[in-house]
């Protein structure tokens, strides 16, 4: 739950602790904005903060699931000038993620990382619980790919947002968000699983 600001200050914590970390970042927007209304902080800003701030191991960034409007002709523009990865939703589209999750477990290597999943990043056929909801998503099997995909990394926290249940008559949102979160917890190091 919380919308997507409550990650800076988790990753100002963990980079005290452990400096930059890897990101996997998975969502519907690249969250790099600047400016909302007059504020430099909130939803879809916190991870321009984050590199202004030297939070992020920035080559070790990857954005999976991103797609969507935009005012601008080149949306990613700024995260590829940051060294981010940028796969867009597009790139995913009928496909197992699991080679991809191959080259990210590779760019990631034994470093502090860190898994950040919007629930946007989601098809809101499956998800559409959330209040920036963007067609053409991600697919609950995929979401499974990408967080089984880091297991065995180093990963040094997790987060599920943009969950809002009010949203969603069905409940289905909150389900399937409690799910991916139950599996981040599997992958985390030193947890047992069959």
């Amino acid at each position: 739950g919380g919308d997507h600001t409550i990650t800076y200050p988790i990753l100002q914590a963990l980079a005290a602790k452990h400096g930059p970390v890897g990101l996997v970042h998975v969502d519907a927007h690249s969250d790099t904005g600047d400016t909302a209304l007059g504020e430099s902080i909130y939803h879809g800003s916190p991870f321009r903060r984050c590199v202004e701030e030297g939070l992020l191991d920035c080559g070790r960034v990857v954005q999976i699931g991103v797609r969507g409007s935009s005012y601008d002709p080149d949306p990613y523009k700024y995260c590829r000038e940051q060294g981010f990865r940028v796969v867009p939703a597009e790139e995913c589209w009928m496909k197992s993620l699991e080679p991809l999750m191959r080259e990210v477990r590779a760019q990631m290597g034994d470093k502090p990382m860190y898994i950040s999943f919007d629930i946007d990043g989601l098809d809101p056929a499956y998800a559409p619980g959330t209040g920036t909801p963007e067609i053409a998503g991600l697919t609950p099997a995929q979401a499974l790919e990408i967080i089984r995909g880091c297991k065995d990394l180093n990963i040094v926290g997790c987060d599920l947002v943009e969950v809002a249940p009010m949203y969603d008559v069905s409940g289905n949102t909150a389900l399937l968000g409690a799910n991916l979160l139950f599996e981040m917890l599997c992958v985390l190091p030193g947890v047992k699983t069959l």
